[in-house]
């Protein structure tokens, strides 16, 4: 974890409170649990970011302008988050071929794109993760499935012009960012669509495209700010929403033999242990499925 300044708006103690929470829950032991991985080495982010931004990420020397668009100090310690998250999510989707199903407790920081970081994201590890399985021929085709409340403009970009990777994202229509980017199918939602409505949605949106894509891997954001209480979103999901929205996501894919690989996304408040009890729901809905 990568300490930040009081009243810092990114709630980089939600990743403790988190597994605390499964720990509660039953979902993870009191010690062990899981794997953690070696970081992820810059030739695994230049694939998706391009090597000038990677390489200059790498040796902390990215302009002000850069790391205030980033809106995360640029230190030893964030870098390694960054890099960690990475290679965890790269692991996770191993884990998944081999498995079916696997998480990384932390993840989904699809802001950044190609040259670039943003919206509190260094690097984005599912775009880092996806081609690196697709450089490797582990799979040739991959379903990210993006319900963070945010646009995963990110994605969209590393991946706009590369077929072996379909971009889904599900995001409120007047939040973050303000330039979109075109992702292979965007569903824009109006303020306050409450869990019906977006249920609905997703049910309709998601189902052809097993048929349409094909995917041999499926990536789910499962961003928990489109919650009620959340301070940056605005869908009104409650936690039965969310949890309901998790394990379709996952359901679908498992009913179909799909590898899906987990990470938690966005969730802001003031409370993060409130924040960590919203993202327990996708692991739970996870360990459900597998």
């Amino acid at each position: 974890m990568a300490p930040l300044k009081p009243g810092h708006r990114f709630p980089m103690s939600k990743y403790g409170y988190l597994r605390e929470r499964l720990i509660q829950a039953g979902v993870l032991p009191e010690t062990g649990g899981f794997i953690a991985p070696a970081p992820a080495p810059l030739s695994q982010v230049a694939a998706a970011h391009g090597f000038d931004y990677a390489d200059r990420a790498f040796r902390l020397a990215l302009t002000d302008a850069e790391v205030r668009e980033i809106g995360l100090p640029q230190t030893e310690r964030v870098l390694r988050r960054a890099r960690l998250a990475s290679a965890g999510t790269a692991l996770a989707a191993r884990l998944a071929i081999e498995h079916g199903v696997a998480v990384n407790l932390a993840g989904g920081s699809h802001h950044a794109g190609p040259g670039k970081g943003a919206g509190f994201c260094v690097f984005n590890d599912v775009a880092i993760a996806a081609r690196a399985l697709v450089a490797e021929g582990q799979v040739s085709r991959v379903l990210v499935v993006d319900c963070d409340v945010h646009q995963g403009d990110g994605t969209a970009r590393v991946f706009a012009d590369d077929p072996a990777v379909f971009t889904l994202s599900l995001h409120a229509e007047k939040n973050y960012p303000a330039r979109k980017a075109s992702s292979d199918l965007d569903f824009a939602l109006p303020d306050g669509l409450g869990d019906r409505a977006y249920l609905e949605v997703l049910r309709e949106v998601l189902a052809p495209l097993w048929e349409q894509v094909r995917p041999q891997i499926v990536f789910y954001n499962a961003g928990v700010d489109p919650h009620e209480n959340d301070r940056l979103g605005r869908l009104a999901l409650s936690d039965a929403g969310l949890a309901a929205r998790d394990a379709h996501v996952l359901g679908e894919a498992r009913a179909r033999g799909v590898p899906v690989v987990g990470v938690i996304g966005g969730g802001y408040g003031p409370d993060p242990g409130a924040i960590a009890a919203r993202h327990a729901l996708m692991v739970e809905a996870a360990a459900a499925a597998a």
